[in-house]
């Protein structure tokens, strides 16, 4: 009986410690007026257009591998649009890939 038991004894947790912290997104400054809140607006509805019907963001992508993975030389912008392209239209029969951004 008493092995039963230890069948549903939960482990004892142990001490941890955090490695890194990144936030999970940047917050841009707030503009203090109308015609910048609007600019703001209009420009992440045209991006989010964009991204609807597959043009990738190449200054998001080199954006995103400065603050991520300095370390790494972003690609060229006609390597990353022709790795999109690739990405979303397979040459190779059977290749699914993913787009890098």
């Amino acid at each position: 009986m008493s092995e039963s038991r230890s069948l549903f004894k939960t482990p004892r947790l142990t001490a941890f410690h955090i490695i890194r912290c990144r936030p999970l997104f940047i917050v841009e400054p707030k503009p203090h007026n109308i015609a910048g809140w609007l600019r703001l607006a209009v420009k992440r509805t045209a991006q989010s257009f964009r991204l609807m019907v597959g043009v990738q963001d190449y200054g998001n992508y080199v954006a995103h591998m400065q603050v991520r993975h300095p370390e790494i030389a972003p690609m060229t912008e006609r390597e990353f649009h022709r790795r999109c392209l690739e990405a979303r239209f397979p040459s190779e029969s059977g290749k699914m890939g993913k787009c890098p951004c």
